[in-house]
């Protein structure tokens, strides 16, 4: 058991620039305005998960493509100063590395996020035959190009078949964006995080709900998560029993940007060390609540790491 602590935790899909301008209200339409304060931070799903599963103390990866170019330069270099494992990165010849431009406004709480989509392709099933599976305990994947991803998935429930149920990968999966072709994740992840986005564009009212009437969609033995905002978050096991947390909101918000990765990350931690469903849950808004109160993501190594 002790090799399984070392394993990392692998995350599959965006990484890119943010350039986060904070301002005390958002800006009219064609109006000059200055900011409070502006900076550059490497974004993405995906990418942000590695920040927080490292800042929690632990050992992780991320799988994703990035272009050569000065953007690359920084994602890269932040990276190596998280200590996080930048080996399965795809370096493509084709396409830019996205930029993100963000508005984060305090006073209302809200974050408004315009991606620039630069045409880099996305990690292939192809690119993750490369990977040595032997060094994860864990691999989560933001869902993006679900055809491969379902590829990638199969390839570690082959690796999987062959190892004793202790020594198994857990997988799990991000559904976060409106995409019909991502909702054939939901039958791949031993642990399925949907958004509150997804489950009302599908006419769910409260996590509760969407957790029942997504169910049937993942497979036996799966759990699925639903995290709600300031009302918490729900999820659901094979043994049928809803398990709740509440949220803990700061003491004033001050940027939500990254909080519902920090809220996954801050699951799969806990579960990739043992935790029960109730623990997860209770830690995934804990961190999440916390990481609203500050700019970033530092302050939670501060906070929580010592727990």
């Amino acid at each position: 058991m002790e090799e399984q602590k070392k394993k990392k935790i692998l995350c599959v899909g965006l990484v890119c620039l943010d350039i986060i301008n904070v301002v005390d209200k958002y800006p009219e339409e064609d109006t000059d305005s200055r900011c409070l304060s502006q900076r550059w931070q490497r974004g993405g799903n995906a990418s942000n998960s590695c920040t927080v599963l490292s800042l929690l103390g632990a050992p992780c990866a991320f799988m994703g493509s990035v272009s050569a170019g000065p953007v690359a330069d920084f994602i890269m270099g932040d990276f190596s100063q998280r200590h996080i494992d930048v080996s399965a990165v795809v370096w493509q010849v084709n396409g830019q590395t996205p930029c993100a431009c963000c508005v984060v406004c305090p006073s209302s709480g809200s974050r408004t996020v315009v991606l620039s989509d630069m045409n880099l392709p996305d990690a292939t099933a192809d690119d993750f035959s490369k990977v040595d599976l032997q060094q994860f305990k864990w691999i989560h994947w933001e869902g993006r190009n679900a055809e491969e991803q379902v590829k990638m998935i199969q390839q570690v429930v082959k690796y999987n078949s062959t190892l004793p149920q202790q020594q198994r990968i857990t997988v799990s999966v991000e559904i976060e964006k409106t995409r019909e072709p991502l909702y054939q994740l939901f039958s791949h992840g031993d642990v399925v995080f949907v958004s509150k986005d997804v489950a009302r564009h599908f006419g769910f009212l409260s996590a509760e709900d969407a957790l029942r009437g997504f169910y049937s969609r993942v497979k036996q033995g799966a759990v699925l998560i639903c995290a709600w905002a300031e009302k918490g978050a729900d999820a659901l096991g094979p043994d049928g029993v809803l398990v709740h947390s509440d949220a803990f909101p700061p003491e004033s918000l001050v940027d939500t940007l990254g909080a519902g990765d920090t809220f996954n990350s801050a699951v799969i931690f806990t579960l990739s060390n043992g935790g029960s469903l109730q623990d997860a849950l209770t830690f995934g808004c804990r961190v999440a609540g916390a990481k609203c109160g500050f700019h970033g993501y530092d302050g939670i190594a501060a906070k929580f790491t010592n727990d």
